[in-house]
């Protein structure tokens, strides 16, 4: 069984143009992602997939694997289930194909650990996506975080960024999770998954988990603890993290 890593990434992000290669510590961000998802160790291949050449001459020039996509998607999935026919030619149903957004430039390797290991260790797993503990009232609130409700079997049922399962007071027993970007999908899966069309769900709260609910598919969560790992969604989170990365385990490997 293989496992083929793609990274997704493009210019024209609505809420921060650019955001790919602009510089954190001295580095574009995509670098930040690439150089840490590389540290997992189990990678069949692994490569950068985009639709700008900007970031393919970036990628290039570091040596990477670069995949080209259409200019025409806008979710992270639907680019990578383009490109991995494209990386892996040869790509089976079962193989595992894992999504590491390019807007995750703390992700720490054994994340991607934590969303493949349910895909190997139960068949009827074809699906997972990272879950983080939320700990902080300031990320359950905030309108950039995808929060997840799940059943007691960890299958997700609904994601949104409205502050979700509501509270008033919140705490951190109240066991909410958010997304983080780093999904595992079946091959078989991810083409069901981009063969249909964009859902109501999907479209109200941009994100394209929505569209397998919609659509009666299910996705397992892979729980992680919370750490200080945080994504860039605005030009705002730039100075967050980079002050998380003072004390970064991985950082000193390359910087």
């Amino acid at each position: 069984m293989k496992i083929i890593g793609l990274i997704p990434a493009r210019m024209a992000s609505s809420r921060f143009p650019g955001k790919p290669l602009y510089k954190i510590l001295g580095k574009p961000m995509i670098e930040h992602v690439h150089v840490r998802a590389s540290m997992y160790s189990k990678w069949t291949n692994l490569a950068l997939t985009t639709c700008d050449d900007e970031i393919a001459d970036f990628g290039k020039s570091q040596s990477w694997n670069v995949i080209m996509t259409s200019n025409t998607h806008t979710r992270c999935l639907d680019r990578i289930a383009e490109a991995a026919p494209k990386f892996v030619p040869d790509i089976e149903a079962n193989d595992i194909v894992v999504c590491v957004q390019g807007d995750e430039p703390m992700l720490y390797p054994d994340m991607i650990d934590t969303v493949v290991k349910p895909l190997l260790e139960d068949p009827t797993v074809n699906c997972t996506v990272l879950a983080m503990d939320i700990v902080d009232e300031e990320v359950f609130r905030h309108k950039d975080t995808v929060k997840i409700v799940h059943n007691l079997r960890g299958d997700v049922l609904y994601t949104s960024r409205a502050p979700i399962p509501w509270c008033e007071k919140f705490s951190a027993e109240l066991g909410a999770k958010r997304i983080y970007g780093i999904f595992a999908l079946r091959w078989h899966f991810l083409k069901t998954f981009t063969e249909l069309p964009e859902s109501p769900l999907e479209l109200k709260e941009s994100c394209d988990s929505n569209r397998m609910f919609d659509n009666e598919l299910k996705q397992r969560i892979a729980p992680y603890p919370a750490k200080p790992s945080f994504s860039v969604d605005n030009p705002q989170d730039i100075k967050r993290v980079e002050e998380g990365m003072k004390d970064d385990p991985y950082i000193k490997n390359y910087l």
